[in-house]
């Protein structure tokens, strides 16, 4: 299928006609429900238009740029907070701090997240602080 994305248990169906998408939709509930014995979650099936967004693993797909999501974003900033301050009183080593923040950047390569990156840099990256 063209236009299908997935990871995991995951996945992302684009195509620009509403009525193709409740064709596939049906076709996926009813093989999940025979051959696998699972259930699509009823809060979690969207279908929406594109320029709208798309909220996929962590970040929102948009027609022509990719943004991390909001919830995201407060998360991994509260989680460098925190790291952080471990690193600050001792509880976690430098290096694996380092490790923490350069997964972080890891994950804002893949969306627009320039502006999240120097704001962490200016908060948590001890060059920064010296």
């Amino acid at each position: 299928m063209k236009n299908y994305f997935r990871y995991a248990d995951d996945f992302v169906v684009i195509h620009p006609e509403t009525d193709y998408l409740m064709k596939v939709l049906r076709c996926i509930d009813e093989f999940l429900k025979k051959e696998m014995k699972l259930e699509l979650h009823p809060d979690k099936v969207i279908i929406r238009k594109f320029r709208q967004g798309i909220d996929f693993l962590g970040y929102v797909v948009l027609p022509h740029y990719t943004a991390l999501r909001t919830k995201t974003k407060r998360r991994m900033l509260k989680k460098l907070k925190s790291r952080y301050k471990e690193m600050e009183r001792g509880a976690t080593s430098p290096k694996s701090y380092e490790q923490s923040l350069q997964s972080y950047f890891g994950i804002l390569k893949h969306c627009e997240g320039r502006k999240i990156k120097n704001k962490i840099s200016s908060l948590f990256c001890a060059e920064s602080r010296d």
